[in-house]
């Protein structure tokens, strides 16, 4: 019997139910909300109605840096004073013509430019801004030109993960990429039923990888559909990559699983150089200096640029507080 047991009231049965009742009812809730947000940030008609709207705007560039590069940049500044790294991040996927393809190309080498030399700022990228619904050649093409750029900098470029569809070819071209260049790492999410066997890989690569849940709506033969799950494997995989892999950034902002990892890192007397926690802009600033203040190492991802609606809407699906925040925030007005 626990401390304290023997002598603590239990509430009646029909009370418990209840409780329980109520937060299962929560939680389907917030399901239902996270499932129409993520179909409202692929309709482009709600898209032309928003990018337009002052307000949405307003709440939007709280959790994105600008529509420039030197907004960015300026951010990236910012945090650097607070000891902070930081990774710009330009918004845009899923680009149907060559020339835009190498447009954001261009962009990413001129970023890489205005940052510097060092990997304390540096860049991360979708392969569908490069090119790959294009050609498979476009896209490797531009990616190689972007880590000559990042390589003569000694600086370092992450693949981000988009959605199912992408994840495999995305590895794919990752691990080509990986035997020309070593300074690209790639992004793998907890909530998908593979990511065991993919971390596994990488690790035994010797690659960087940023482990997030997910943020894309997928189906539960592919994903785990509860967030109890994702989160468990999320502190499984965050463990083999700290034991085993190569500098991995652990990006989430929930308290339980940073707690998780200090315990973790603790208990076994790991260097706090080991890894890095990553953090998204304009989300928990508080927890981002607290975690440096305790000699952790933290970087923010910088969102930035013209194509924020899908971006915002996806970091609303996120967290129930960044709903509320937003219509507090509008009704506030």
């Amino acid at each position: 019997m626990g401390l304290f047991q023997g002598n603590v009231r239990r509430p009646p049965s029909g009370w418990v139910n209840f409780s329980e009742g109520a937060g299962q009812s929560l939680r389907n809730l917030r399901g239902v909300l996270r499932r129409i947000l993520l179909t409202l940030a692929d309709q482009k008609w709600i898209y032309r109605i928003i990018v337009g709207n002052a307000i949405f705007r307003h709440m939007a560039f709280r959790f994105v840096a600008g529509e420039t590069l030197q907004d960015a940049v300026e951010a990236a500044r910012r945090l650097n004073q607070k000891g902070i790294f930081s990774t710009l991040d330009l918004l845009g996927e899923n680009v149907n013509t060559e020339a835009e393809a190498r447009a954001a190309c261009q962009h990413y080498v001129d970023a890489i430019d205005a940052l510097g030399d060092g990997d304390a700022n540096n860049v991360s990228l979708k392969l569908t801004l490069m090119g790959l619904d294009i050609s498979h050649e476009l896209c490797m093409e531009n990616m190689r030109r972007i880590l000559d750029a990042a390589r003569a900098r000694d600086t370092f470029v992450r693949i981000d993960m988009e959605g199912t569809p992408y994840t495999q070819v995305t590895i794919d071209i990752f691990s080509r990429l990986w035997q020309e260049y070593k300074n690209v790492g790639i992004v793998l999410q907890s909530y998908l039923y593979r990511s065991e066997q993919d971390v596994a890989l990488a690790n035994a690569m010797g690659a960087r990888v940023r482990l997030c849940k997910g943020a894309y709506a997928e189906p539960p033969d592919l994903a785990f559909p509860k967030k109890s799950d994702v989160d468990a494997n999320y502190n499984r995989l965050a463990e083999r990559l700290i034991l085993e892999g190569n500098y991995p950034g652990l990006a989430t902002h929930d308290e339980a699983i940073i707690e998780h990892v200090k315990a973790f890192v603790r208990e076994r007397n790991i260097p706090l150089d080991r890894f890095e926690f990553q953090m998204l802009y304009g989300i928990r600033r508080d927890l981002q200096e607290g975690l440096v203040s305790e000699g952790f190492r933290v970087r923010v991802y910088i969102p930035y640029g013209n194509a924020w609606y899908p971006y915002f809407m996806r970091r609303l699906a996120e967290r129930p507080a960044n709903v509320l925040f937003f219509l507090t925030s509008l009704l506030g007005r």
